[in-house]
Parts: structure tokens; sequence; C-alpha cells
């Protein structure tokens, strides 16, 4: 069973366009027999949760001492499985450690930081390689300017350890396609 990480804001609320297309994430997720790892919270991270436990999933939330001393929050109904650490660094570090690949919805700065430092992990082989899919057209955008404005900074040969898709579904079949080739 591949333990599926994934990445997004904590802003979205039930009803939201981001919530729901992270809900359906979460039920493809839990429907095709996978884990789901996310940081645990509110916002897209609730509600992947709450897909992947509805459809039978596992749900794995990976939570931390500084998150919870910075915003009165505590892990989502639907987490079966809390992995907790102190400090963020070692929340980020075990949900990029905890998985065989990665999807990164649409998120601020704490989900900028998960995709550069899974990126960079990827880059020098501090991880085994696996999949990190960016979902939307503002990552899409944010990638292509920034190894456009950076030019000969990033090899070329380092553009493909993330891949853009257009949404949850597209991103859930690139998935399905890695894990049954």
């Amino acid at each position: 069973m591949p333990n599926i990480t994934v990445f997004g804001a904590s802003k979205p609320a039930p009803g939201e366009p981001l919530y729901e297309e992270a809900l359906l994430l979460g039920r493809l997720i839990g429907a095709a027999g996978w884990a789901v790892l996310t940081g645990g919270y509110i916002g897209t991270m609730e509600a992947v949760s709450r897909g992947a436990s509805e459809a039978g999933g596992h749900v794995i939330g990976v939570t931390c001492d500084e998150i919870e001393s910075w915003r009165d929050v505590g892990p989502n109904p639907w987490v079966r499985e809390e992995r907790r650490f102190p400090t963020n660094n070692q929340r980020l570090l075990a949900l990029i450690d905890g998985c065989e690949a990665a999807v990164a919805l649409p998120g601020g700065i704490g989900t900028l930081a998960e995709v550069a430092v899974m990126w960079s992990q990827l880059q020098i082989g501090a991880i085994t390689p696996r999949p990190l899919l960016i979902v939307g057209p503002a990552w899409r955008a944010t990638l292509e300017t920034f190894i456009t404005r950076q030019g000969d900074l990033i090899p070329e040969r380092d553009h493909a350890w993330v891949t853009p898709v257009e949404d949850a579904q597209t991103a859930f079949r690139r998935l399905q396609d890695h894990f049954s080739g």
C-alpha cells in the first residue's frame, strides 16, 4: 500500500472549490487502498483526510508542537494515525520521507517550502526517486517563472523532478500510472 503525501493550504473551508478538489483527491486515494499523509490539520489537509477516510483509506496526520503553539489547532477528526514531532522541520521531513509519492495542491508559504525541500531532496539523491506532482495553473506558472528566470542555475535535468498537472483527477491518474507500471 503506497503512502501518498498531500501538501496544501490551511485556509480552504468546506464548500470552497479548493476544499472540494482536495476532498476528491482524498476520496480517490482512499478508494485505491492507499494511505494518505497530510499535515493533519485544517483546510486542504482536512479535506484530503476526510475524503480518504470516507473512502476507507488510512489517514496519517503528521503534526508538530510548533504549529500548535503558533495557531490554536489540533489534528482533524479524520486522522487515524498521528505522527507528532516537536518542530515543523521534523514534520516536513517526515512527510517527505514517509511517502512513495507527493502531491502539492494550491497553497501558501508552507506549501511552497514543502515543494522546494522535496525537490531539493530529489535533486541531490537524499531520497529515492518518486513523483512530486504540483496541481493547478498557479503552480505551473510559478514553476515556469522560477525555471525561466533562474536560467542556467537550474539545470534541465532537475526540471523533471517536479511535474505540473491540471487538477486532482489528473494527479491521481499519474499516480495510478506510476504504481501500476
